[in-house]
C-alpha cells in the first residue's frame, strides 16, 4: 500500500498530505466510494454539510471500521461549517448533527466553509440549506461576525468535538484579521488552487503564519465543466494540456499524478476524488517522484488568475461578490 507523507499541524496533530474529496460524490454511490477509497489506502476524507452526502460517507466509514480494515484513530475526517450556521449558538448543534451523520465522536479537522454568514435555516426546513434563504433566490445575511463564529469553533476544540479547526476560502485580509483575535490559530487553509489559479502570495502568507494549505480543484476546470459553467467550458482542460501530457510522458506518470505532484511538491495538501479503483491508487501515489525544476518553472508561467469556485459563477446575484 502507498505510503502517504503527513504534515504536522499547529494543533500538534498529523494530517495526510493526500486525501479524498467528497464534493459531488453521488449519494447513491457515496458509501461504496468511501469504503473502496479506505481499502485503497486513503485515510483523509474531506466532507462538508453542503455536499449533502455526509450520512452516506459515515456509512462507508462505519463499514470499513466494522470489517477491521481501519481503526477510527487511523482516519482523518474533515468537515465544514456552512454559512447559515455561523451564529454562535448554531455552531455546536450543527457540528453534533454532522458528527452523527458521520457516525463518529469528533472531527479531526473542522473548517469554516466560507467567511460569509447567512441567515439561519432550520435543518427541519431544508438540509443542506444552500445559499438561498427561500431555497430559490433570496440571499439573507446574518449579523454574525467571523470573530463570533471563530470563538464558537474554538469551543468545539475545548469540548473535544474537533481536534483541529481551520478555514476555507478565506483571503489574506480576512486571515490577518482572524489572527488578531484567535485564541486557537487556524491549523489549515483550504482554497482553490491549480496551475490556472496559483495564488503564490497566499501560499507564502500561509507558510509564514504556520498554516497548512490544502488545494482543492487540483485539475482546474475539470470538476466544473459538468456544471455547465461557462468559465470552465471555455478553458483549456489541464488534463489535456501539452505541458502536463509532456511531463507525464517523460516521468511515466499520469497527467493527474503530475497535477497533484505540482501541489504536493510545494508542500500543499490535495484532495482529489474518483470512483475508479486504478485511478484511486494512482492519485494516492503522487508524492513518490519529483517534477524537474525546469518544468515547475514552466508551470509557474501558466497562472491566469482564473478562479472557478465562486457564487457568481454558479448563479446570478448581486449579493455575493465575496471574492471581489
Amino acid at each position: 500500500m502507498t505510503q502517504v507523507p503527513s504534515v504536522k499541524l499547529s494543533s500538534g496533530h498529523d494530517m495526510p498530505l493526500v486525501g479524498f474529496g467528497l464534493w459531488k460524490v453521488d449519494n447513491s454511490t457515496c458509501a461504496d466510494t468511501v469504503y473502496n477509497a479506505i481499502k485503497a489506502g486513503y485515510r483523509l476524507f474531506d466532507g462538508a454539510c453542503d455536499y449533502g452526502n455526509e450520512k452516506e460517507c459515515g456509512e462507508g466509514v462505519a463499514r470499513a471500521i466494522k470489517e477491521g480494515i481501519v481503526k477510527r484513530e487511523e482516519l482523518f475526517i474533515v468537515s465544514k461549517l456552512w454559512q447559515t450556521f455561523h451564529d454562535k449558538e448554531r455552531v455546536e448543534p450543527i457540528a453534533r448533527r454532522q458528527l452523527a451523520d458521520w457516525q463518529i465522536d469528533y472531527f479531526d479537522l473542522f473548517l469554516i466553509h466560507f467567511p460569509v454568514a447567512l441567515e439561519y435555516v432550520d435543518p427541519e426546513v431544508r438540509y443542506p440549506p444552500g445559499w438561498f434563504y427561500d431555497g430559490e433566490s433570496e440571499v439573507r445575511w446574518s449579523k454574525a461576525t467571523n470573530q463570533e463564529t471563530w470563538g464558537a469553533m474554538e469551543d468545539l476544540v475545548e469540548k473535544g468535538l474537533a481536534r483541529s479547526i481551520g478555514i476555507s476560502n478565506f483571503q489574506s485580509q480576512t486571515i490577518y484579521d482572524l489572527l488578531k483575535y484567535a485564541k486557537i490559530r487556524p491549523a489549515t487553509l483550504q482554497v482553490e488552487l491549480h496551475p490556472y489559479y496559483q495564488q503564490p502570495e497566499l501560499i507564502r502568507l500561509a507558510k509564514n503564519e504556520g498554516i497548512v494549505l490544502t488545494a482543492y480543484s487540483s485539475f482546474g476546470p475539470t470538476g466544473f465543466i459538468e456544471l455547465n459553467m461557462d468559465r470552465a467550458t471555455s478553458a483549456s482542460p489541464l488534463m489535456e494540456h501539452e505541458v502536463f501530457t509532456t511531463i507525464a510522458k517523460k516521468l511515466n506518470k499520469t497527467t493527474a499524478q503530475v497535477l497533484l505532484r505540482w501541489a504536493t511538491q510545494q508542500g500543499l495538501a490535495v484532495i482529489p476524488k474518483t470512483s475508479r479503483p486504478n485511478v484511486m491508487a494512482e492519485n494516492l501515489d503522487c508524492c513518490s517522484f519529483d517534477i524537474p525544476e525546469e518544468d515547475m518553472k514552466r508551470i509557474a508561467k501558466m497562472d491566469l488568475n482564473l478562479k472557478f469556485n465562486q457564487p457568481t459563477n454558479y448563479f446570478d446575484t448581486e449579493a455575493l461578490h465575496i471574492f471581489a
